[in-house]
């Protein structure tokens, strides 16, 4: 792909390549999330959305086609038939994205990637250990991208983030502190909407729904900048609202490599926190945060110093490998949407 896709003379813009041609991406799923990747992996200049399978429900799945503006005929209503159909076209995708509840991770996964077909499917990745052990083997078998929608690690400070601490600005590692917490569990009623329901239903959610839905972004975020891989857990899981199948709040005890200890907290019945992840990183020199709620910022502290505030933005000091994820100037805010389109540009090289 890469002879068809890239220029004889490597011509950039920032640090990463332009390409010949945009590449086609394909969705499997007709939620919200989907329409959010939709315009970030638009955003990004990399990618055109040409088919998907938004509905198994024929009349649904074309109709939301027209919203997106799809071709009748690339409006599937089972990715099955999508991924058959697709990998047999001249035009057909070059990836999918996989926006489903979470059991049908899985299938759909597996289904294009044994059509040769890129993957970038959204977390948690499977339900069992099992399948995701199966889907590694199949992206190492056909040679496929697969790419897993962890996208706090996309934002531009939790990068600088990443990059101080590895360059041993906070030191050695000493301890490293995560939580997640969300608000829109409150409520008593909430388990009877109707958006609600598959969370917190084990056949499609899985044997969590707090745990696997944001717990997982709170790991992968506190790995990504600490560098160092969680070794062990020890976890505890409550219902804390009204009566629920799977619980809405999870903390753990952790350790990682080297016997760093550390704390992992997930909530959705915290009440004023909307997207209040946040990860700290302690040090044997000084410390990190980030808070997702304050995107654009990021504290440092070099002990006995007074404190650091970073801000995201052309000329803010970020190092290189940062500001090329940089798309405005200091003072117009950036969001997710501008994170999930970093996630697409970095999927689009890989592809």
């Amino acid at each position: 792909m890469a002879d068809k896709l890239f220029p004889t003379d490597f011509s950039y813009e920032g640090l990463f390549p332009r390409l010949s041609r945009r590449l086609r991406i394909g969705i499997v799923g007709g939620g919200r999330i989907a329409t959010t990747q939709a315009a970030a992996a638009r955003l990004t200049g990399y990618w055109e959305v040409v088919a998907g399978a938004l509905s198994s429900n024929p009349e649904k799945a074309k109709t939301r086609g027209e919203r997106w503006f799809l071709p009748e005929h690339r409006c599937y209503s089972s990715f099955e038939e999508m991924a058959q159909v697709e990998a047999g076209r001249p035009d057909g995708i070059d990836a999918v994205m996989v926006t489903t509840p979470n059991h049908v991770h899985y299938d759909a996964a597996r289904v294009f990637l044994e059509a040769g077909i890129d993957v970038l499917c959204d977390k948690p990745l499977t339900n069992e250990f099992s399948e995701a052990a199966d889907l590694v083997r199949l992206t190492r078998e056909s040679g496929c991208v697969f790419g897993v929608c962890f996208v706090m690690a996309s934002f531009p400070m939790v990068r600088q983030a990443r990059e101080m601490v590895h360059a041993g600005l906070i030191g050695r590692v000493n301890q490293i502190h995560v939580e997640f917490m969300q608000d829109w569990m409150v409520p008593d009623n909430v388990a009877e909407a109707e958006h609600v329901k598959w969370r917190l239903d084990p056949a499609k959610s899985g044997a969590t729904s707090c745990t696997g839905d944001i717990a997982t972004h709170a790991h992968h975020t506190a790995t990504f900048v600490s560098g160092l891989e969680m070794t062990d857990l020890r976890a505890e899981m409550h219902v804390c609202g009204a009566p629920k199948a799977l619980e809405d709040t999870v903390m753990m005890m952790t350790r990682f490599e080297g016997d760093v200890p550390g704390t992992l907290i997930a909530t959705r019945l915290a009440s004023g926190n909307r997207g209040g992840l946040r990860v700290r990183v302690y040090g044997s020199e000084g410390g990190i945060e980030w808070d997702l709620e304050k995107a654009e910022y990021l504290k440092y502290n070099r002990y006995g110093d007074p404190d650091a505030i970073l801000s995201r933005g052309q000329g803010s000091g970020v190092t290189p490998r940062v500001e090329r994820f940089v798309r405005l100037a200091r003072g117009f805010s950036e969001g997710v949407i501008e994170a999930w389109a970093n996630l697409y540009t970095e999927f689009a090289m890989a592809v």
